[in-house]
């Protein structure tokens, strides 16, 4: 081999080195995780939810029934166009209320009243297992004020006054039935949970460790958080099939 042939090597070698080193430094690419939306428009401003404690329905006692209320209002938090107050606000309103649990209507409508918000999600655990392969169950349901109509776009200010006007003595109506309900079940076991669980874990968890998306597996915490998640998910998808089927039925009746 010449010189020159052994330059024009050395080159391409450096040359290759350095453009290993650039990609080294990018690191992994980062995929964006999926997200919640609201399903009410928020051309007059984001409706405000808040989360009352859930209840143990599961048969068991090793379940810690505030990290995993937590866990439903962070997911409620993270929905685009809604906000939702922290859960010591609504557990403190509820000790002044003198509130142990949300049993009936009414005691949602007097809570909601008490805390000024559009819609309070109440729920129940109904199925809990901590060891691998986890498994969490749980009901959600939302109540929301007979006010809670949509024609154009959600009518917030008049929704705020319907349940804020109880201090002066009206009566805040709420739903016989709730607004959207879902019942989940996420085993650990099951294929379709499993499938959940990865596109849920896309961009929430580190590509290069060990464990990967499986991490959320041998979490509670975390598996949790997914249930949540997915609770929630299911719920927006109930709530925003309501408003579709009422504002089909205004256009009917409208004609």
């Amino acid at each position: 081999m010449t010189s020159a042939e052994s330059m024009l090597w050395r080159r391409v070698w450096l040359l290759a080195v350095a453009l290993l080193a650039v990609a080294g430094c990018r690191g992994p690419s980062l995929t964006p995780p999926d997200t919640l939306v609201s399903p009410y428009a928020t051309s007059r401003g984001e409706a405000l939810w808040a989360v009352a404690p859930l209840r143990n329905e599961s048969g068991t006692t090793i379940l810690e029934l505030d990290a995993i209320s937590d866990a439903i209002v962070r997911s409620c938090q993270q929905i685009e166009g809604i906000r939702c107050l922290p859960l010591n606000r609504v557990l403190a309103e509820m000790r002044g209320l003198g509130m142990d649990t949300i049993l009936t209507p009414e005691d949602a409508g007097r809570l909601a009243a008490r805390l000024g918000v559009n819609g309070l999600v109440v729920g129940t655990v109904t199925d809990y297992n901590p060891y691998d392969p986890p498994t969490i169950g749980m009901s959600l349901v939302l109540e929301t004020g007979a006010a809670f109509v949509e024609t154009d776009g959600l009518d917030l200010d008049g929704l705020r006054g319907s349940v804020t006007g109880s201090a002066s003595g009206s009566t805040v109506r709420y739903s016989e039935a709730p607004s959207a309900s879902v019942s989940v079940v996420l085993d650990g076991r099951n294929h379709a949970t499993l499938m959940e669980l990865r596109r849920y874990a896309e961009g929430r968890h580190d590509p290069g460790s060990a464990l990967g998306w499986r991490a959320y597996l041998t979490s509670m915490p975390l598996y949790s958080d997914f249930a949540a998640h997915t609770a929630v998910s299911r719920l927006l998808d109930e709530e925003r099939l309501r408003l579709t089927r009422q504002r089909a039925s205004s256009q009917v009746s409208s004609r």
